[in-house]
């Protein structure tokens, strides 16, 4: 069926699949499930950044009888996590890398006893010098990781920068910094673990990627396939924090479990969960370039620098996208971005909705603005001058085949927003009102997938097969943490199949039922998995005609009939799909080259903020999200997308600064660590146009991402625009607007030369 036909449920609003069972409370969370013998696991955790352990003692005062002690020397298979790259430790051993890495677990059956064990648990340590920031760790100075401190490092090159700047009829350069950002979801890390020599390991888990925790306890264990299995629970909330940290947890719970013979579970309070745990990427990018008279682009020379933190994790895949990213929706026929993350003494960074991308926007978004200031051209007129277009090359050199609106879409958020007509009135009113109002815009796209080969790489699995009971099942290990998965991928099938919603459901997130489908991330699951779903839809209504007497019009129940004809002659009623790369989508991993993304999603986001000259503090009072993101196949799961992307990009430009003292995390609770609340968060109007992608599922493209990249740009482009002075960090605290509103001094991030 074509992504362009009438549909029944796809792009309907319906239900979500757990959304009853939610608001019922019937839906169990990690700490709701008890196991027979269950005990309670708690993290002895380095106090000091960088060191080698002298001695592990323990308190006199305690029966250490009563519990499980685990340290690395209990490791049964390899002391290493495995993720991109396996330098990281499950357990420190002999060396520690950053405050509050793990090094001796504990488990008793009493919750209580076992957290104040964990208290008495003392270390020495033979301190090492520490590296705190990027600066320090390019200085090189001290060496923390590898021969030279670089985690990973990219070059992306087109055209020839070097032979535009003396030509040039402008020349722009400019400096932008991103701070750290926590996840903050709903429900904190936690697992289950049970584990026999016969059975292996079973861990039930708040998590993302059941197949990469699969993957570290194969080797944690050095057990095979068959010997360890991930179920993943209700989760709530995640946005990246779950994807690589539940690997290192359950490998903890799983040790504790085989030594102790019990059942164990951890689930972590705020205070550890903040601290221990990965957070985004704090970035420097730096800007040259250089412009023609008539305000188009020349020649862009980009610098991305990203604090890894401690161990590698997944720095390597945010920096490519903050790299791929970095030049923006714009024609340049010269480029050049160099690249690299660099280690520090710091928890180790990971993944975060937008990965990479929310840094490197919220460079060009703002470099931008500052180029217009520079060049004596209206913002919105610069933005057009540079848009790319249908048959425009990216930096990469990947030709633009699917159609490129971003004219049309910036035309209807100035529309929908009213932008000129504020712009114009509020620089009237901010003459004498101590309030100062601004508008400002970004303008962005977000890659759908894997970057790259990393899709082929995968070689993504999924399916639906049909229960004894009467209900089609979806089979992908794309899990359900708040964004509708379960519902999407349902209406997938249905639609495809021709029977009801409810009809179809998800089976559980398992390991031993379910393929791996991939990692939910990257904004992939409904471009992705949704079209192998489609697929494996369509492939079985033609099994069935072909075999079971299926014919070309059907009914639910002739559906059904038609699998038990099947089931009686051949067995088990199930299809399976490969993923298959679009045509024409090739990467060059070697020269850093080609289709960096099967589709991208394109937005313009408006902001309109408030500046109180007097507190020096700025809300944000209303905004617009205009977006493109192929068919919307459910608007409600869509808009409420939109929104809370929008929420955490307002959170990450005005309110969420982590706080490091010696490298440990020092506001690490809710009443420290600020976030935006209901009263903080504006009126957010959610605009879309569709252009349905004929390789995603039912048309779709990514959306999960896209919305937390424009906000924070936008909204320092407005305050820009409310107070005429420009700010290019972020977050933007009451106390930095002070600084320089109250004793304004020069400053020398953004020139012209």
């Amino acid at each position: 069926m074509s992504a362009h036909a009438k549909t029944r449920i796809v792009g309907s609003p319906v239900p979500r699949k757990e959304g009853v069972d939610k608001l019922l409370g019937r839906a169990r969370y990690i700490d709701d499930i008890e196991r027979e013998g269950m005990w309670h696991g708690a993290t002895v955790r380095s106090t000091i950044p960088r060191g080698l352990i002298r001695s592990i003692g323990f308190d006199r005062n305690i029966d250490w009888s009563e519990f499980t002690i685990v340290t690395a020397a209990d490791i049964p298979g390899q002391n290493h996590i495995q993720l991109i790259f396996a330098d990281q430790p499950c357990l420190a051993d002999g060396k520690v890398n950053h405050c509050d890495e793990a090094i001796v677990l504990l488990a008793h059956p009493d919750k209580h006893k076992v957290g104040e064990a964990a208290d008495a648990v003392k270390i020495e340590y033979d301190p090492l010098p520490p590296v705190f920031t990027m600066e320090e760790s390019e200085r090189r100075d001290v060496i923390v990781w590898g021969a030279d401190n670089v985690l990973k490092s990219f070059l992306l090159e087109k055209g020839d920068v070097d032979s535009v700047w003396s030509s040039a009829t402008h020349i722009v350069e400019g400096e932008y910094r991103t701070g750290a950002q926590e996840h903050l979801y709903i429900e904190n890390n936690g697992v289950i673990a049970e584990y026999s020599a016969e059975g292996g390991v079973t861990i039930w888990g708040s998590l993302q990627c059941p197949y990469y925790v699969h993957k570290s306890l194969l080797a944690v264990f050095d057990l095979p396939g068959d010997k360890v299995r991930v179920i993943q629970t209700e989760t709530g909330g995640a946005f990246g924090g779950k994807e690589d940290y539940p690997s290192t947890l359950a490998a903890h719970a799983a040790l504790l479990a085989m030594k102790s013979g019990h059942p164990v579970k951890m689930v972590y309070d705020r205070m550890e969960d903040l601290a221990a745990t990965t957070k985004r990427h704090p970035s420097r990018v730096r800007h040259r370039t250089a412009l023609g008279a008539d305000g188009k682009l020349l020649a862009m020379d980009i610098e991305v620098a990203t604090d890894g933190g401690a161990y590698s994790t997944l720095s390597s895949t945010v920096l490519s996208r903050a790299t791929l990213h970095s030049p923006g929706p714009y024609v340049c026929p010269n480029v050049r971005v160099h690249s690299r993350a660099w280690a520090t003494n710091t928890v180790p960074y990971g993944a975060f909705r937008g990965f990479g991308a929310p840094q490197a926007i919220f460079a060009i978004e703002r470099h931008m603005d500052e180029i217009a200031a520079v060049i004596g051209i209206d913002p919105i007129e610069l933005r057009r001058r540079n848009f790319l277009h249908d048959g425009d090359t990216t930096a990469t050199e990947q030709v633009m085949r699917e159609p490129v609106i971003l004219d049309q879409l910036l035309d209807r958020a100035l529309a929908e927003s009213g932008y000129p007509a504020k712009r114009a009135h509020f620089a009237k009113e901010n003459k004498t009102n101590p309030v100062k109002r601004g508008v400002g815009i970004a303008a962005f796209y977000h890659g759908s997938g894997f970057t790259g080969s990393g899709e082929r790489n995968l070689n993504s699995l999924a399916g639906i097969d049909v229960t004894a009971a009467g209900k089609v099942r979806v089979l992908v290990s794309s899990t359900e943490f708040g964004q509708g998965t379960n519902t999407i991928l349902t209406q997938i099938a249905a639609e495809a199949i021709g029977l009801e919603y409810e009809d179809v459901v998800m089976a559980p997130p398992d390991t031993g039922i379910v393929p791996n489908s991939g990692p939910t991330v990257a904004s992939r699951t409904s471009m992705v998995v949704g079209r192998l779903i489609e697929r494996a839809s369509l492939q079985l209504v033609g099994l069935l005609q072909r075999h079971a007497g299926l014919s070309e019009v059907f009914s639910g129940d002739d559906f059904f009939a038609a699998c038990e004809r099947f089931r009686a002659a051949k067995g088990e009623v199930v299809s399976i799909c490969h993923y298959e790369a679009p045509p024409g989508i090739f990467w060059d991993d070697r020269k850093y080259r080609g289709e960096a993304y099967p589709a991208y999603a394109w937005s313009i986001h408006v902001a309109q903020v408030a500046v109180d000259t007097v507190t020096y503090s700025a809300e944000v009072e209303e905004f617009w999200a205009v977006q493109e993101a192929g068919r919307v196949l459910n608007p409600v799961l869509a808009g409420g997308q939109i929104e809370g992307g929008v929420a955490q990009g307002i959170g990450y430009a005005l309110y969420e600064k982590v706080l490091l003292q010696n490298g440990h995390m020092v506001n690490n609770q809710m009443t420290n660590y600020i976030m935006p609340t209901a009263e903080d968060v504006p009126p957010i109007h959610v605009y879309f146009v569709e252009i349905p992608f004929s390789h995603g599922g039912y048309g779709a493209k990514g959306i999960g991402e896209l919305p937390h990249d424009g906000p924070a740009p936008a909204i320092l482009n407005a305050i820009r625009d409310a107070i005429g002075v420009s700010f290019t960090s972020i977050p933007l605290l009451p106390e930095d607007l002070f600084q320089r509103l109250a004793a304004p001094q020069p400053v020398e991030e953004v020139a012209a030369v």
